[in-house]
């Protein structure tokens, strides 16, 4: 008889638990409309974007991603300890969208291993489709407030991680590692 209680009562945990709160995702809904998969040369990395930190940033990647900007686009500038930056399509670090560039939503959301953040100018309205991926918590903390954190790697590190790295110093690429290709969730 005290069995019926706690089976009913599991029961009602399993139906208000919210997807992929147990560890797995199908990426459904909401949750898939803001998770992107990148295909790099060593595997598929997860992404979930954070429209509540940046919309305006979000809004733009999703665009981008849509129309397969992001497709064979290399990481040009890649710091071990600090950063992967990818997004231009020219591979020089200068290039960008053919939309306007965007304003700072800057927070105070912390730079960790898998934070993904807009990469800018001088001016911290011009980010435009350029971005970078932290490889370490610390290698990124001074960041911190300083530029637009819209997204955040949730599975497939390991192969951030093994993106070909540049030249001490300026960090530029030689034969550098491509994006195979971007898709969002829905569109899989």
């Amino acid at each position: 008889m005290r069995i019926l209680p706690a089976l009913g009562l599991a029961l009602l945990i399993l139906q208000a638990t919210p997807p992929g709160a147990w560890g797995q995702s199908n990426h459904t809904g909401r949750e898939a409309e803001n998770t992107i998969h990148m295909e790099l040369k060593t595997g598929r990395v997860t992404i979930r974007l954070r429209p509540d930190l940046a919309p305006k940033h979000v809004a733009r990647i999703k665009r981008l991603v849509k129309e397969k900007f992001y497709d064979g686009i290399v990481f040009h500038r890649v710091i071990a300890g600090f950063m992967a930056q990818t997004g231009d399509p020219t591979g020089t670090g200068r290039g960008g969208s053919p939309y306007p560039d965007l304003p700072a939503e800057f927070s105070d959301a912390p730079f960790r291993r898998g934070t993904i953040g807009a990469a800018r100018t001088s001016d911290p309205n011009s980010a435009n489709s350029q971005f970078f991926i932290c490889f370490t918590d610390t290698g990124c903390a001074h960041l911190r407030g300083q530029y637009t954190v819209w997204g955040q790697v949730v599975e497939g590190m390991e192969h951030i991680d093994a993106i070909k790295k540049g030249a001490p110093g300026s960090g530029l690429v030689e034969n550098p590692d491509r994006i195979i290709s971007m898709r969002l969730a829905t569109s899989e």
